[in-house]
C-alpha cells in the first residue's frame, strides 16, 4: 500500500475514529485509483493530476457507475488530497475544483403512523420476540443506522436517564432519547432477555443485541428480523432499518421537530441530508390543502 494512503487511514483512524466500514471505504476507493493510474501510466497518488482524476471519473461515468457511487470516490479522492496537501507532500490539491454529479433525489421510502403500530405489534412474548421488539423500538425511537445498532454494546444504553450514545460514522459521539415505550422494551431484554442468549459467561460479548449463538447480532441477521416482521405486520413493500430510520425522521418533521435539531439527532454532517424531509411534510401539508381548500 502507498506510504501516503497508510499515513492516510492513520489519520482517520486515530484523529476522527472513523468507523471500520467508512474506513474500508476510503482505503478501497483510494487504492482502486492507485491501481488505475499505476497501470495506464505508471503514476503514483503522489504524482497524479487533475488529468488523472477527471479521466478516471469518465471511466466510471462510461461503465454506467452511478452519480452517488462516483460522488462517494470523489469524496474519498478529495479527503485523500486534501490530508497529503495540509501535510506538504504536493503543492496543490488535484481534485479541489472537480464538482461532483448531481444525484437525482428518489422519494423517500418511509412507513405511516399506522404501518409503525402495526410493526411494533406484532413480536411476541417469547425470547425471540421480546428481543426483536426492543430492536424494532428503539429503531424507530431514535431513528440509528444499522451500523450504530449493531455496534452497540450495553454500556452505551443509559435507562435510567433514558438515552444511548453513539458515535455514528464520522467519530462524533452524540446522545439520544429513546422514548418511554422503547426504554421498557430495551430495559425487559437487557435484564429479561439477554441473559438467557448468553452461552459463556466468561466470554461474554459486550454487544446489546446477540443472536442464538451468543455472539453479536450481524447486519444480515437484522436484515432477516425486518423482513419477518414486515411480512407479519402486512407491509407490503420492503421494509429495511433505513426505512424505520426515514420514518423516526419524517415523523419527527411533521410533529414540529426543527431540522438543527433532527440534524444533531441523526448525526449528519450536512444539513442539507437532512433537509430532504422537509419535501415529505411540504408535500403533505399541500395534499392536506387540496383536499380542504374549497378554491385549491
Amino acid at each position: 500500500m502507498d506510504k501516503f494512503l497508510m499515513d492516510f487511514i492513520e489519520y482517520l483512524t486515530i484523529e476522527k475514529e472513523m468507523s471500520q466500514n467508512s474506513l474500508d471505504a476510503y482505503r478501497r476507493d483510494v487504492r482502486e485509483f492507485e491501481r488505475i493510474i499505476r497501470e495506464k501510466q505508471n503514476l503514483s497518488l503522489r504524482e497524479a493530476s487533475k488529468t488523472e482524476i477527471v479521466s478516471y471519473l469518465l471511466q466510471l461515468k462510461n461503465e454506467g457507475k452511478s452519480a452517488a457511487t462516483i460522488n462517494r470516490k470523489i469524496a474519498s479522492l478529495r479527503a485523500f488530497y486534501n490530508f497529503i496537501t495540509e501535510k506538504n507532500h504536493i503543492a496543490e490539491n488535484p481534485v479541489a475544483n472537480i464538482k461532483s454529479p448531481k444525484i437525482e433525489r428518489k422519494a423517500i421510502d418511509y412507513l405511516t403512523i399506522e404501518e409503525i403500530e402495526n410493526l411494533l405489534s406484532t413480536p411476541d412474548d417469547t425470547i425471540k420476540g421480546s428481543r426483536d421488539r426492543a430492536i424494532l423500538e428503539l429503531l424507530y425511537a431514535t431513528g440509528i443506522r444499522v451500523s450504530e445498532l449493531v455496534e452497540m454494546n450495553v454500556e452505551d444504553v443509559n435507562l435510567r436517564m433514558g438515552f444511548v450514545t453513539c458515535t455514528g460514522e464520522h467519530g462524533k459521539a452524540r446522545i439520544i432519547p429513546m422514548g418511554r415505550p422503547s426504554r421498557s422494551a430495551v430495559e425487559e431484554y437487557i435484564f429479561e432477555i439477554r441473559p438467557k442468549y448468553i452461552k459463556d459467561t466468561e466470554k461474554a460479548e459486550k454487544a446489546l443485541f446477540l443472536n442464538f449463538s451468543g455472539e453479536r447480532l450481524t447486519r444480515q441477521g437484522l436484515w432477516k428480523i425486518m423482513k419477518e416482521y414486515a411480512k407479519g405486520a402486512g407491509i407490503e413493500h420492503k421494509l429495511t432499518p433505513q426505512v424505520l430510520r426515514n420514518s423516526f425522521a419524517v415523523h419527527m418533521i411533521q410533529n414540529g421537530a426543527d431540522v438543527k435539531s433532527l440534524q444533531e439527532l441523526l448525526g449528519h454532517e450536512d444539513i442539507s441530508a437532512t433537509q430532504i424531509y422537509l419535501s415529505v411534510s411540504k408535500n403533505r401539508i399541500k395534499e392536506v390543502y387540496d383536499k380542504a381548500h374549497p378554491r385549491a
